[in-house]
């Protein structure tokens, strides 16, 4: 892509102009934010650095680029700190969030960046990203994605949740030279901090990091640098010498007291090269162009002028679909519930998966509606799809409905999957979505570009944390940085897809090999047979080695060992070959009792059908438990099974029956049957009741001879013999449960065969 960087003369911005062209791109333009008036060094600004900013002009002729600048008008919202000051620390994350958020605000600092970057790209409209230098302030970096979502530009933070000690050795090594030109903090003074190499404090910074946590990066405000050379500076083969300088002291005298370099002469002086660079390196650096033009962009900032969200009328104008083609399952959760939605089978009017879609999301919105709620209640969506080849115009109708502007505490994370939905005579769309009665949601929405975990570029998130339990949105294989997806076979597409979701549940302290609850993997259909046993095992030593690290780190968090659901579908996006959907339970009172049930004993429930417990039914099912809090259960119904299930309740010999072809419909009566009286069983002898459950999936194969309505009906009778014969089981009109036609589910990847998989979730709270 064509860049244009935003430099601030710090150490960051150049650094990670150079991680930019690394990955492939082309910085082809430079901007930057400087102080109304050329006298102030530093302005009261949580976005810019501008301490230094006389000497940036030189920036243009040192890389033969372009520099558009512009004098900030606008100033920094205090809203942050006030709102912070008035919460409680239970409730400072939401605060933060909402606060953090940036909407168009005329007199903000952030329109003056808008402002720059639109002239940047009218003038090169070729340019389709920005890079920056962020590393940890959700502040900068959310402001700068709102600017390029508003521009239609991609943002480029490949610094971003970088290790900061080893970021800055890399930059040391890799030839930044850079020199402080502001201290700030606890054991860095003036005097003898001022002007500086960070290659000469390298050592000090992290020893002020072992007594008093300071960030080596300066990502507190600890210091801010001036890059007076670097590898970028290849055009002119000049470095920055500052010849003469004034120090500024601001409160001297006490623990921290802060000192800026004001510059008042330098001068460009040529270099021999330092550094050996590879052939491709200079190829890249060789990039860079012979126009040093130095442009002022001025005016005032413009009236807020968001696109026109589509009219109601226009939305709604869609393929009218009448009552019995449209299925609503809900569970009974007053306080978290999910919602789902399909079609009986595709309207032959329709213009495709985006049009089903339409629909569907039409009367989920018309559901939350009804309850009170919108979509800013949703915290996870499930969005499955008849052909992947759809995405992109299925994608363009999602965010029509689900909008960052309807989602002020952060927008859903979400999982899209291809189905075999056709097959099961079911429309081309399909949604489930996790609601939640209160705005009480932690989101992680990152839509830069960078090293540290795929992008979201979208009203969709990395993950929502809400009571406790993380879901984490489907993750690929892919590598974060370029976005492309590994070439090395499914098992690398694994391995890669989990360290993503690592870096995830990271951002959250805790760790996908200590805190999982659920692992479901979607399986694609192009993964050769051979493979799927790989995959298996790929996923078993990587979470084992990973827990072995959280150990030898000292990680005091009790571990939950998950449980695993294996899905085999005909596409993934991208055509991924796996795509992995973590659950984690991140406890906010660290000595919450955990408990792991794999195989539970035997259990005293209600049995209205008759089951005798087995000891066979210990192998149907798996279960991992938090005490008082949690209860997830996964529940596989082989064929041999069905045969064990069909000749007890038959009263004759398992060998005598045969259900390798077909089951029939009489024979999946009382399979539904057993499924339920086990996942009464399973939810009963964990404490919880039916009332406490969230979601519950019902998943089987298409090759059934079992129609999906009929297996809805079966499992619905089920439900309501168990309702009649136990009154402590309440439901309502609606089936608490959704069918997922699938190709193959399982516990295990290298026999994904199950006649019936049911998946519960169920939550105390």
């Amino acid at each position: 892509m064509k860049v244009v960087a935003l430099v601030s003369g710090g150490k960051d911005s150049c650094y990670a102009m150079m991680k930019c062209i690394q990955y492939g791109h082309e910085i082809v333009a430079l901007a930057n934010l400087m102080p109304a008036d050329d006298s102030v060094d530093e302005l009261d600004s949580f976005m810019y650095q501008t301490v230094g900013h006389q000497i940036i002009v030189s920036y243009a002729e040192c890389m033969g680029l372009p520099l558009f600048r512009r004098r900030i008008q606008g100033s920094t919202r205090q809203a942050l700190f006030s709102r912070m000051l008035l919460v409680k620390a239970s409730v400072l994350f939401r605060a933060m969030h909402q606060s953090l958020n940036y909407k168009t605000t005329p007199g903000d600092e952030v329109e003056d960046m808008f402002m720059l970057l639109n002239e940047v790209k009218r003038q090169i409209p070729s340019i389709t990203a920005v890079s920056s230098g962020a590393i940890a302030s959700d502040y900068q970096r959310l402001r700068v994605e709102s600017v390029c979502s508003r521009l239609g530009l991609v943002s480029l933070a490949y610094l971003w949740k970088q290790d900061q000690s080893l970021l800055l050795q890399e930059m040391i090594t890799n030839g930044i030279l850079a020199i402080t030109v502001k201290v700030a903090a606890i054991g860095l003074e003036p005097s003898k901090h001022l002007g500086k190499e960070i290659a000469f404090l390298n050592t000090h910074l992290h020893k002020l990091k072992e007594l008093y946590g300071i960030n080596v990066c300066g990502e507190g405000g600890e210091y801010e640098t001036l890059t007076l050379d670097c590898p970028l500076f290849v055009v002119s083969n000049a470095r920055i010498v500052l010849d003469e300088f004034q120090t500024v002291l601001h409160s001297p005298g006490s623990i921290a007291s802060v000192g800026v370099i004001h510059p008042l002469t330098f001068h460009l002086e040529n270099k021999e090269t330092a550094i050996s660079l590879s052939n491709n390196d200079k190829s890249n650096y060789s990039s860079l162009g012979k126009n040093a033009s130095v442009f002022e962009v001025q005016g005032d900032c413009p009236p807020r002028n968001e696109a026109t969200c589509q009219s109601n009328a226009e939305r709604t104008n869609l393929v009218e679909v009448s009552d019995d083609r449209i299925y609503i399952s809900r569970t009974k959760k007053d306080n978290i519930f999910s919602i789902c939605c399909w079609l009986q089978d595709s309207c032959k009017k329709s213009a495709g998966s985006h049009e089903d879609l339409a629909i569907v999301l039409k009367h989920i919105e018309s559901q939350l509606t009804g309850c009170g709620f919108g979509w800013e209640h949703v915290l996870y969506i499930h969005l499955y799809i008849a052909d992947m080849n759809e995405f992109a115009t299925v994608n363009e109708t999602y965010v029509r409905f689900i909008t960052q502007d309807k989602c002020p505490f952060g927008v859903p994370s979400r999982s899209t999957i291809e189905l075999p939905m056709l097959q099961a005579s079911l429309g081309r769309a399909y949604i489930e979505v996790l609601v939640a009665n209160d705005n009480s949601k932690n989101v992680l929405h990152v839509q830069s570009i960078s090293s540290w975990a795929p992008s979201c570029i979208g009203p969709y998130s990395q993950a929502t944390l809400h009571k406790e339990i993380l879901h984490m949105a489907g993750q690929l294989g892919l590598d974060p940085a370029t976005m492309t997806l590994c070439n090395e076979g499914p098992s690398a597409e694994l391995e890669q897809a989990l360290e993503n979701s690592e870096a995830v549940a990271n951002v959250f302290n805790c760790s996908i090999s200590t805190s999982a609850i659920v692992f479901t993997i979607y399986c694609s259909s192009n993964i050769p047979l051979p493979e799927r046993l790989t995959i298996q095992e790929k996923q078993d030593s990587f979470l084992k080695q990973m827990r072995l690290l959280q150990l030898e780190k000292g990680s005091k968090c009790k571990i939950l060992y998950p449980i695993f659901l294996y899905v085999l579908v005909p596409d993934l996006p991208k055509r991924a070959f796996v795509e992995v959907k973590p659950i984690l339970f991140v406890p906010e009172d660290t000595e919450t009792a955990v408990t792991s049930v794999q195989n539970p004993t035997s259990f005293t429930v209600a049995n209205c059908w008759g089951f005798q417990h087995a000891q066979w039914h210990d192998s149907c099912i798996q279960s991992c438990v938090v005490s008082g809090k949690i209860c997830a259960v996964i529940l596989s119904i082989t064929e041999d099974h069905v045969a064990k299930i069909c000749s007890e309740s038959l009263g004759v010999k398992e060998k005598d029956v045969d259900y390798h072809n077909s089951v029939s419909k009489g024979d999946m009566e009382t399979v539904s049957r057993f499924c339920v009286y086990l996942l009464d069983k399973g939810i009963v002898e964990n404490g919880f009741s039916w009332e406490d459950t969230m979601n519950l999936r019902i998943y089987f194969p298409t090759n059934s001879s079992i129609q999906l309505e009929t297996l809805s009906l079966l499992f619905k009778n089920a439900m309501n013999e168990l309702v009649e014969i136990d009154r402590r089981v309440q439901i309502g009109k609606e089936p608490i449960f959704n069918i997922v036609p699938v190709l193959g589910s399982g516990s295990s990847a290298a026999s994904m065969n199950n006649i019936i998989t049911c998946e519960l979730f169920a939550r105390k709270f």
